[in-house]
């Protein structure tokens, strides 16, 4: 996998976690809003949090996914982060999935699409994935919502853990990367 420095899109900046993204992305995780769906409402200690981390920055040189620190493009990295996405392995038997997530205060701008639209790009154009999964809890209509307009098409409703599960695909062939931007930093 050749390195990576980060991803720019219109409005956002891109780069693989770093150890010292562990107390901003814990501070997502637990925020109430965050984890009513991506944790099940469940407060996440943080030596998970630190445990996503370490594994993300596994996973990043051997396969490139993992996740993403996620700033707003041109404010100081101090700004600090808004969110995170990237692809991880979710369900039993592990499958490789789209996640995506933004600080509350950045909801409702067209942000979350835009990230997911650059994963999409990233997934297909660097990864090589012949498709693209994603899923989310029913009741997440807005983690829909962003599903559907970044082009993944719904398919079928299950029940995980308990909870109405709604997934989504998108084939290589459906993949249309569209202009807007999108720009890979390389070392």
């Amino acid at each position: 996998m050749a390195n990576l420095t980060e991803i720019e899109t219109e409005r956002l900046r891109l780069r693989p976690l770093q150890a010292g993204d562990r107390a901003d992305l814990h501070h997502l995780f637990v925020d109430p809003d965050v984890r009513r769906y991506l944790w099940d409402d469940q407060v996440l200690p943080i030596e998970q949090t630190w445990a996503v981390v370490a594994e993300s920055l596994r996973r990043f040189p051997t396969d490139g996914t993992g996740l993403w620190a996620v700033f707003l493009r041109g404010k100081a990295p101090a700004a600090g982060m808004v969110g995170f996405g990237g692809y991880w392995p979710f369900n039993v038997p592990p499958r490789l999935e789209i996640l995506f997530g933004l600080a509350p205060v950045y909801w409702g701008r067209g942000l979350a699409t835009e990230l997911a639209r650059a994963l999409l790009r990233y997934g297909f154009e660097e990864l090589g994935l012949e498709h693209v999964d994603g899923s989310a809890d029913a009741p997440n209509t807005a983690s829909l919502r962003v599903m559907e307009k970044a082009g993944l098409e719904r398919g079928q409703k299950t029940e995980i853990g308990g909870r109405s599960t709604v997934h989504f695909t998108l084939p290589r062939a459906a993949f249309q990367p569209g202009k807007e931007r999108f720009v890979i930093q390389r070392v």
